[in-house]
């Protein structure tokens, strides 16, 4: 530690220079004490200056400002005279100590992991079941087990609430009407079929037309609806007349998934989602097998929310993954 009293002469000098310590360190430019230490190692202003490739005089202006702006005489120096004061050994000792630690940083940080952390609150349709964030998610948390996660399940619309709020760092949801506050990525595109459970008449029947679906009860979701999320499924209901006689709805695609089961009713779900249902004996696909109606999932997140590193990175990640595949290798049949 440079010791005040050991450069300053006199307790009042040193008295001012500590309640100047402060100002000193935040103004002094740290370059005049590298040229002042390689001004001693060198004896003399001309080795300093070539070992420093700059010219002589920049040398010695240098140690001036130096010695001007401490206060003290550091280096006596004339003709036939180098010689390196008091003051100017306890400086030198001190630039020695300050330019070795400096020298060691890069070994010091050199095995340390800018490790992120950080917690990630994610908003979530129950529907969304992506490889391409399940795989973004595993291999961020590989690359940053400090970041923590909290994934809350709701409506579509409520997801894109809490990323309006800012209470969430971004959603996957379906989206009906964009938000001009929002920025969105989509992230895939899935086919809703219609199932119905083991105990449900048509459970079993091969060869069926929509027609045979007309009649029977069904659940559906709430965004199953003309003007809501879900308005390609709700377009081909009533087209073929299959909303008349609704006995369960949910937000929840497991639970829909489960009325459906019971044999409460018919009920529409994503195809790839339920595809181990279906190898199962869980669940029988139903009309329409063609052109099922597709619907999009997005990516939503507020470009105005302050985002954590762990948020930044995971956001990052995430529409890196989306931007590297083709809309084919996002779209599930």
């Amino acid at each position: 530690m440079l010791v005040i009293d050991d450069i300053y002469d006199c307790p009042k000098e040193a008295g001012m220079l500590q309640e100047s310590g402060e100002r000193l360190a935040r103004e002094l430019d740290w370059n005049l004490l590298r040229t002042f230490m390689v001004v001693v190692q060198e004896g003399s202003v001309t080795g300093a200056a070539k070992r420093l490739y700059l010219r002589q005089p920049t040398v010695s202006h240098a140690l001036k400002r130096l010695e001007t702006r401490l206060g003290k005489r550091l280096i006596e120096r004339g003709p036939a005279i180098f010689r390196v004061t008091p003051a100017g050994e306890v400086l030198y000792k001190e630039c020695v100590e300050i330019y070795g630690n400096v020298a060691r940083v890069a070994v010091l940080t050199r095995d340390v992991k800018d490790e992120i952390t950080g917690h990630v609150r994610i908003a979530m349709a129950s529907h969304v079941i992506s490889p391409i964030f399940d795989e973004v998610l595993a291999a961020f948390h590989a690359e940053n087990p400090k970041a923590t996660y909290e994934i809350e399940v709701d409506t579509s619309a409520e997801v894109t609430r809490a990323v309006l709020e800012k209470s969430a760092s971004f959603g996957l949801c379906l989206v009906h009407k964009r938000s001009p506050r929002l920025d969105y990525k989509m992230i895939y595109r899935e086919h809703f079929g219609f199932f119905c459970g083991p105990p449900h008449p048509l459970f079993g029947r091969e060869g069926l037309s929509l027609t045979d679906l007309k009649g029977h009860a069904s659940v559906s979701f709430k965004t199953d609806q003309l003007a809501d999320a879900l308005r390609p499924v709700a377009l081909l209901r009533a087209q073929h007349d299959l909303d008349d006689w609704v006995v369960g709805h949910s937000s929840h695609l497991e639970e829909v998934r489960r009325m459906i089961i019971a044999g409460l009713g018919i009920g529409p779900l994503p195809i790839h989602v339920v595809a181990r249902d279906l190898r199962d004996g869980l669940l029988w696909r139903l009309p329409p097998y063609e052109n099922p109606p597709a619907v999009d999932i997005y990516l939503v997140w507020n470009p105005q929310t302050h985002l954590n590193r762990a948020e930044a990175g995971l956001l990052q990640a995430l529409r890196e993954a989306i931007d590297a595949k083709p809309l084919s290798a996002r779209t599930y049949e």
